[in-house]
């Protein structure tokens, strides 16, 4: 039908000229951005995957640099650790010297040396945080993404926590020793334990020695027995009552030895006192019980006859030593045992250490090095109770007075020092076991980006060379649109010819 008023095929030129003009301008726009998906409306569902994917390669590209940091602070406290190394190195050639009997110049000498070593380890482990509660004394968290609906393993665990991951001398089991001469013999002593066949404690017998030590932070009162063991009964030789005193006191950093009189004597850097020798349930004692000792290698500072609860005003005391100045305060509520927590909580840290006296009721203060202490008190109050100055004094410790041939501390300080490396080493294993990890995280996270890269671009990124023939084909249909769009308006006009 011909049809004046409808132009039919003007209409249906129109939509598609239309239509093919949506399809070039969708073409131009994806081959322009880049993106086969503009808008939401163009894959909704596929937009909300591509989103997913790009979120994860965002978290994945900052969990790279998250493990590159991680991994470079690492190699800073590795650093510091091969440091440290060298520097316990340095202080084992040190107590090597010490002790051997051969060794004629000043032991005070060496261990001023030995000492700052100490006091630089602590400095360079609090420097990489890898001090007792230092920053970094902990378990590292270092996040990495990539794990989906399971958050735990999105992050990689490095546990440097704990004392066993600590570096600081404390920690090392250094902080303690010494390479001074010294040891100490119980006093009124004449046993010798050296005599050619002799025997001790036969009978079943046996023999307590009372010590009150500082160690793993606190003031403590130990016990160390020596009892026959032997099969016969027949009594035990001199090795092995060293061997039985060595079991239950090296741990607290005492050994046990035999002077050149042949009498047991008792070394160390810990600060200690021997309290009571008891007397042998059978057999031949080891010492004469009653004896009593305290460690005379340290920088002694001994309180009066007993301790004495301030009553009239509180005991003001302020420590000054190398490592700085500490203050306690005593009150109307303290006993002897609360006064040594007090005392210890703040000088402990400055190598200043308090233990019960060899009386086993004053209080004894050691240092491997000099200090002085300001009391302000009354008099017969507080740490010089009975039998001690009153008022305020300003008292200097006692240089030690140890025997000068003794190889004992540094015999000693070889064995902690040995301890001390094989500990540092498995730090220093957690710390490259951690590198090792870090770069482990990193290579799978690169890994994950380039896949979910990969994928994000599959379905978001435009097929370049399809929409290039689009694009020609969209043009070829406009232009066929337009041409066919003009003979169908002119259609119309044949209309004219009927009218004639």
């Amino acid at each position: 039908m011909i049809s004046l008023q409808t132009n039919v095929t003007s209409l249906m030129a129109q939509h598609n000229l239309n239509t093919d003009n949506a399809f070039q301008s969708k073409t131009i726009q994806e081959l322009t951005s880049g993106y086969r998906i503009n808008s939401s409306g163009d894959d909704a569902a596929g937009l909300a995957i591509a989103n997913t994917y790009r979120a994860s390669v965002a978290e994945l590209t900052q969990g790279v640099s998250n493990a590159n940091d991680g991994t470079s602070q690492l190699q800073i406290i590795d650093g510091g650790l091969s440091d440290i190394s060298t520097i316990l190195d340095r202080m084992k050639t040190l107590a090597t010297q010490s002790a051997s009997d051969t060794f004629t110049g000043s032991r005070a000498t060496l261990n001023q040396e030995y000492a700052g070593l100490i006091s630089e380890i602590n400095r360079q482990a609090a420097n990489i945080n890898l001090n007792s509660g230092g920053s970094f004394n902990t378990n590292l968290n270092v996040y990495i993404g990539g794990a989906g609906t399971t958050p735990a393993n999105a992050s990689v665990q490095i546990n440097l926590s704990g004392t066993q991951n600590a570096v600081d001398a404390s920690s090392l089991g250094l902080a303690t020793t010494n390479v001074l001469a010294g040891g100490v013999g119980t006093s009124n002593n004449a046993q010798r334990l050296d005599a050619n066949g002799a025997l001790f404690l036969a009978a079943s017998g046996s023999q307590t020695f009372t010590f009150n030590v500082f160690s793993n932070g606190t003031a403590q009162t130990v016990a160390a027995t020596v009892s026959d063991t032997s099969a016969g009964h027949t009594g035990i030789t001199e090795s092995q009552v060293l061997s039985q005193l060595n079991g239950s006191l090296n741990s607290y950093g005492i050994s046990a030895s035999v002077d050149k009189n042949g009498l047991l004597q008792f070394s160390g850097a810990t600060a200690f006192t021997l309290e009571a020798v008891g007397a042998a349930s059978h057999g031949t004692a080891v010492a004469t019980a009653a004896g009593t000792a305290e460690n005379t290698a340290n920088n002694i500072m001994d309180g009066g006859a007993a301790f004495v609860t301030p009553a009239t005003s509180d005991e003001t005391m302020q420590f000054q030593t190398s490592a700085g100045a500490a203050t306690v305060t005593l009150t109307s509520t303290d006993t002897v045992s609360s006064a040594l927590a007090k005392i210890n909580a703040q000088t402990a840290s400055k190598g200043v250490y308090a233990v019960l006296d060899k009386a086993g009721t004053g209080i004894s203060l050691q240092s491997a090095s000099s200090f002085s202490m300001t009391d302000t008190s009354t008099a017969a109050e507080g740490i010089f109770g009975a039998g001690g100055a009153g008022g305020s004094i300003t008292t200097t410790s006692t240089a030690p007075t140890g025997n000068a041939l003794s190889t004992s501390n540094g015999t000693a300080a070889i064995a902690a020092i040995n301890a001390a490396i094989a500990n540092l080493g498995l730090v220093q294993g957690s710390v490259g076991a951690g590198e090792n990890k870090l770069q482990y995280a990193t290579n799978l996270a690169q890994s994950q980006i380039s896949s979910y890269s990969a994928a994000e671009s599959q379905i978001r990124d435009a097929d370049v060379a399809a929409q290039a023939a689009n694009l020609t084909k969209a043009q070829v249909l406009t232009q066929t649109s337009v041409a066919a769009l003009a003979q169908a308006n002119s259609a119309p006009q044949s209309i004219l010819k009927l009218l004639q």
